[in-house]
């Protein structure tokens, strides 16, 4: 026998080694050990996958475009325009009319009426205009008229609504009092913050700012921002003057622009 046949590790039965030549064979966990977790973890990877990419592929064509099903059920729906999927209750939706190149984000309840095929007075109930954008989770609840610009853009989970339930007569709950409806406008080019309701009789000029939060009733003039419960003005443009702080016009100056 030679001496490589007597060395250690050249036989037909040795064990392996690892890389400080120490035997590694009685050291590699049993497969029996892993191989349930392995086999679960693999599974919750392609279930994992399979769950995701289902979700991308119904949210790329579960959105709604010009020429689909649910955008012809509506008054108008403008070229370019998008209702992100998934879609929040929508119903009236021919009393509604939506502009060009207009999205309208997941989650976002859009409805003229109070039950899906009630005969409405005035058309369009809700009228969105062109290049808006309406944040995820939003309500436009409209029953007679909210106007909402172009070039508008909300946050998530706006409230706009032209009615409110009457409260008058104290013998009576308050839900089977008669409702009051008084129009909304909201002007071109503004911006809804994030959780704003909007309530009946609101009309906002152009290029308006409403901070996060506010709840707004009244009307206001172009070129200024609200905040607070209820909304106030707290900055304005004055042409001649600039940012001026307050509704006033004589208010002190404010340096740098809205934010």
């Amino acid at each position: 026998m030679s001496a490589a046949e007597q060395e250690p590790g050249h036989g037909a039965d040795a064990p392996e080694t690892g890389g400080n030549g120490r035997a590694t064979a009685g050291l590699l966990p049993h497969p029996a050990v892993t191989s349930g977790r392995d086999l679960r973890r693999l599974g919750h990877r392609w279930l994992h996958l399979l769950i995701h990419t289902g979700w991308d592929w119904m949210t790329r064509h579960g959105a709604t475009g010009p020429g689909d099903r649910l955008a012809d059920r509506f008054g108008a729906f403008g070229k370019g325009s998008c209702l992100a999927f998934p879609t929040g209750a929508v119903f009236g939706e021919q009393w509604i009319s939506i502009g060009e190149d207009t999205l309208v984000g997941p989650y976002v309840s859009l409805s003229a009426g109070m039950v899906p095929g009630q005969e409405m007075v005035t058309y369009p109930v809700v009228r969105i205009g062109d290049r808006t954008m309406i944040g995820r989770g939003s309500h436009i609840v409209g029953h007679f008229s909210i106007d909402i610009g172009s070039d508008v853009q909300t946050g998530p989970y706006v409230y706009i609504t032209d009615q409110n339930h009457g409260y008058e007569n104290p013998d009576e709950v308050v839900h089977v009092q008669w409702p009051n409806d008084v129009p909304v406008i909201v002007g071109d080019g503004s911006w809804i913050g994030t959780g704003v309701v909007i309530l009946p009789g609101t009309e906002l000029g152009r290029n308006t700012v409403v901070a996060a939060g506010a709840v707004v009733r009244g009307t206001f003039p172009d070129h200024c921002v609200l905040a607070g419960v209820p909304a106030k003005v707290v900055r304005r443009y004055v042409p001649g003057s600039g940012w001026v702080a307050g509704s006033a016009a004589g208010a002190p100056e404010v340096t740098g622009s809205p934010d």
